[in-house]
C-alpha cells in the first residue's frame, strides 16, 4: 500500500481545497492568517508536501465558508472514481 499523500485520492483533496480557497477569494497567505498558522502552511498542504489530518481539515472547511460534512461527501464521491 502506497502512502495516502501519494495517491490520487489525495490529489482530489488537494485540487478541491485549493479550488474552494480561490472561489473563496483568498489568496494562500489570507487563508494562512485565517488559520493563525504561517504563510508557508498552505503552500506546503496545496503543494502535498504536508498532509492533513481531519481536524485541520475541518478547520481549513471553516476557514474558507465551507461545510466540512458536505466538502468531504463530495471528496467521496470522487474517491469512488479515481483508480488505486
Amino acid at each position: 500500500m502506497k502512502k495516502s499523500i501519494h495517491s490520487d485520492e489525495y490529489g482530489v483533496v488537494l485540487k478541491k481545497l485549493t479550488q474552494m480557497r480561490e472561489q473563496a477569494g483568498l489568496t494562500q497567505r489570507d487563508l494562512a492568517e485565517k488559520l493563525d498558522r504561517e504563510n508557508s502552511f498552505v503552500w506546503r498542504i496545496e503543494n502535498g508536501e504536508r498532509r492533513l489530518d481531519v481536524v485541520e481539515f475541518f478547520w481549513v472547511c471553516n476557514a474558507l465558508g465551507q461545510d466540512a460534512k458536505t466538502v468531504y461527501s463530495e471528496l467521496a464521491t470522487a474517491f469512488s472514481k479515481c483508480k488505486s
